[in-house]
């Protein structure tokens, strides 16, 4: 099954992925998030198939979100919103195979999903 990684190429982690999935001869389609922006849908898909919520797919560590939303009282609806208008905030890259998904970083975990 092709798999899919919503990326973004200003960061090092999210490149490093798309050399390793090259190197190890797996097939992969880009789907490159900042020029690309998912879907609120899409979001909300995306933190299904990881089993997780908005909160933990955002970088609250990010100057953007420090300044705009850090110590705010932000209900999953909204954070939706946000990361959707902000696809910078959004962990990345994250893997995705048929309906599953991983944030792949550290690299083991792209590694352990791909066995």
């Amino acid at each position: 099954k092709m798999i899919k990684v919503l990326h973004n190429n200003d960061c090092s982690k999210s490149r490093a992925i798309l050399e390793f999935l090259d190197e190890n001869g797996v097939e992969f389609q880009i789907v490159d998030i900042v020029s690309n922006p998912l879907s609120e849908e899409e979001l909300r898909s995306v933190v299904k198939m990881l089993g997780s919520t908005p909160h933990e797919i955002t970088r609250k560590n990010e100057a953007f979100f420090k300044e705009n939303f850090e110590g705010k009282p932000i209900s999953d609806d909204e954070l939706f919103v946000i990361l959707q208008e902000n696809p910078q905030l959004i962990q990345r890259p994250i893997l995705i195979k048929g309906s599953l998904a991983v944030v792949g970083r550290p690299i083991e975990n792209a590694r352990m999903f791909l066995d």
